[in-house]
């Protein structure tokens, strides 16, 4: 059996889209799941998108993710340069275009723009041009006076235009398309670089990829490829197209979205391995009935098979629900590393962060949301005093001073401040007063917080404030209410 061997191959133009994710993690897990490769391959041939520092920010997400490729332009596995400029400038895509000259399938065209222009029409409101083999004609001689005098040119591929080109796709089936439909499309550019259809199946085949992953957006191009390895003799690869990833309101995924992209996601708190998993379920699902899955796990259950036609919606609401879920199962020690920097934007204070962290690690969605919890250690807020009331404790202001009056003395003679002694010194006061525990605790923990909903109880956070300041937070309920 032929080892699978899939490959990512982007294009260094920014960020890494959540659709180009999507494809490196589908082609990784397709490789993976059979024991094969996955290659990086670096296609930098459109100059003009070229974006500085994009290839640092591709290894970067694939680290990120854990994507580790097995060749690469770091990792020479034999087939390389993997890096398409560096294989042009070895003029391997120029040598193979000129292999489809000789065998007919492909011919110099040195057409200028005007002519070009001059055959182009509008179709359905949008302008196409498709060229008329005009070149094609050119005898030896004709194309050979040409190159001599350093006329610039193209070479196109020459499909036929008659007859039908049927190419399998495993989630589409066989799709067929009339030959009267491909143009002959432009294999290497009048700059002598290669377009992306041709250097694509040429390193394609010269790695030996065996499975072909990208999006639906590709299908259309997908006859003229066909064509291409028919020409050359070669075996075509497995394709797989992938459905489109709109938003919520089913609109392709742009870039405006503002969580278009890897990197986007955790600049927004999100952590890499729900990032992951996430992206995983848009358009793939497992036979199980489950969400959470580790990469590890996803290596052993993905089947390609299983891949939807239906496009697939960036739900945001589930992707916080995820990272979530990520979060509260998360080791303490690596979730306080990455909370870290969150807690210190709010809170300047000599206080415990760790406790704070451990206190809001099981209550947040994403890392900002931690702000939200953790802002009355920092400061008091401003909070009104119909807070103290409280139908199912029974608690009223009345009630509320009642109990804040009687703990203080208790507060104050306390030396421990640690969670479990102060609870356990309010749980033989409310022993003593035959209380219920809330009808105790929610006036404490009101006066100290100044919030409705916190991370933690009362005595938790008293601990972490320390004596002096919960004193002074009590005492300050107690002047509210006596005022009130």
């Amino acid at each position: 059996m032929t080892k699978i061997r899939t490959r990512y191959a982007p294009s260094p133009t920014g960020r890494m889209h959540v659709g180009n994710l999507r494809t490196a993690l589908y082609a990784y897990l397709i490789a993976k799941h059979e024991g094969g490769d996955f290659l990086l391959r670096i296609e930098d041939t459109d100059q003009e998108r070229y974006v500085e520092g994009a290839t640092e920010i591709i290894y970067r997400t694939l680290a990120g993710t854990g994507l580790i490729h097995d060749e690469g332009p770091d990792k020479d596995g034999g087939v390389g340069p993997y890096i398409q400029s560096e294989r042009q400038a070895k003029g391997i895509y120029l040598d193979y275009a000129r292999k489809l000259i000789d065998k007919g399938e492909a011919y110099y065209c040195f057409c200028s723009q005007e002519r070009l222009n001059s055959l182009k029409r509008v179709v359905n409101g949008e302008e196409i041009m498709t060229y008329d083999k005009h070149c094609l004609h050119l005898t030896r001689e004709e194309v050979e006076a040409n190159l001599a005098m350093g006329k610039p040119y193209v070479i196109r591929q020459n499909n036929p235009t008659e007859g039908m080109t049927t190419f399998h796709d495993e989630i589409y089936g066989d799709i067929s398309v009339d030959n009267s439909e491909l143009d002959d499309m432009v294999l290497i550019k009048s700059d002598g670089y290669p377009t992306y259809n041709f250097a694509n199946v040429v390193d394609d085949h010269l790695m030996g990829i065996t499975h072909v992953v990208r999006g639906n957006e590709y299908l259309s191009s997908s006859p003229k490829y066909n064509r291409l390895y028919d020409a050359f003799g070669w075996e075509v690869p497995v394709y797989i197209h992938c459905p489109t990833i709109t938003n919520e309101e089913h609109k392709k995924l742009s870039k405006r979205s503002g969580h278009s992209s890897y990197e986007d996601l955790i600049d927004q708190g999100f952590v890499s391995e729900a990032v992951v998993n996430f992206v995983a379920l848009l358009g793939w699902s497992p036979e199980e009935d489950r969400e959470i899955y580790t990469l590890d796990e996803l290596v052993k259950v993905f089947d390609y098979h299983r891949i939807s036609k239906s496009p697939a919606v960036f739900d945001m609401t589930k992707l916080r629900w995820m990272n979530g879920e990520y979060l509260k199962a998360m080791d303490p020690d690596r979730f306080y590393e990455m909370a870290e920097p969150y807690l210190r934007a709010v809170i300047k204070k000599d206080l415990d962060l760790k406790k704070i962290a451990a206190m809001v690690k099981t209550r947040i969605e994403v890392l900002p949301d931690i702000a939200d919890h953790i802002d009355f250690f920092e400061t008091l807020p401003e909070y009104d005093p119909e807070m103290y009331c409280h139908k199912k404790m029974k608690s009223t202001k009345e009630t509320s001073l009642q109990v804040l009056t009687e703990v203080l003395p208790l507060l104050e003679a306390q030396e421990d401040y640690s969670n479990d002694a102060l609870y356990a010194a309010l749980s033989a006061y409310v022993t003593e007063k035959g209380y219920k525990t809330g009808f105790v605790m929610w006036p404490i923990r009101t006066a100290v917080s100044g919030r409705q909903m916190t991370p933690a109880g009362a005595t938790e956070i008293m601990e972490v404030l320390g004596k002096e300041e919960s004193l002074d937070r009590i005492r300050k309920g107690i002047r509210m209410l006596e005022t009130a």
